[in-house]
């Protein structure tokens, strides 16, 4: 039985569909980034490929390909997204174990809940989007119509045991740490009991 999700999420241009490290994307939409950096690089493993070697320049290129500058978000960004998963956590009643907001991404382990991963992931997106936008912070304030700061889709790996729920809390709590931030410690985050 699913206990748990360990949920990723990224801004926007963090992690493109023709990764050389590899993506879970079957295509890639954009044609200028298709040309820059080639085709989807579909890979079907669940371990991360962060670290992986890879052809820095061509990421780049793709990356220069972007219509907008890719996302980075700063501490009080960071504080308007916390705010945003906050509403969002109740509004739902999610049970999130443990949270990391990033400049370029977010980790969360959130409890079983009947939304599925993927839904949990959009409301917490949309609710981070809305306070952004709310205190003047989001990062394409300068446009008209601003596009979300976020990519589309997001990781999530099934927690089944209790090792591996407290296993992902530790990932998530140490996180910023081996980013040379310090570590986070949100009101909306309850922690894992079990």
């Amino acid at each position: 039985m699913i206990l748990a999700n360990h949920i990723i999420f990224s801004a926007y241009g963090f992690w493109l569909p023709n990764d050389p490290r590899g993506s879970w994307s079957e295509f890639v939409r954009c044609w200028e980034i298709l040309m820059a950096g080639g085709r989807a690089t579909k890979i079907d493993d669940r371990r991360s490929v962060a670290s992986a070697p890879h052809d820095v320049k061509a990421r780049r290129a793709a990356k220069r390909a972007l219509r907008h500058p890719p996302v980075r978000f700063d501490g009080l960004q960071a504080l308007a997204i916390a705010k945003g998963f906050s509403r969002a956590v109740e509004e739902s009643e999610y049970s999130i174990y443990a949270c990391a907001i990033l400049p370029d991404h977010a980790h969360l382990v959130a409890g079983r809940h009947h939304h599925d991963p993927e839904r949990i992931a959009g409301h917490l997106k949309t609710r981070a989007t809305q306070v952004l936008t709310e205190e003047g912070r989001h990062p394409f304030v300068h446009l008209q119509s601003p596009p979300s700061p976020w990519g589309r889709k997001c990781w999530k790996v099934f927690l089944d045991t209790h090792a591996d729920v407290r296993r992902a809390v530790a990932y998530v709590e140490e996180n910023p740490g081996k980013m040379g931030y310090r570590r986070q410690d949100w009101t909306f985050v309850t922690g894992f009991a079990g």
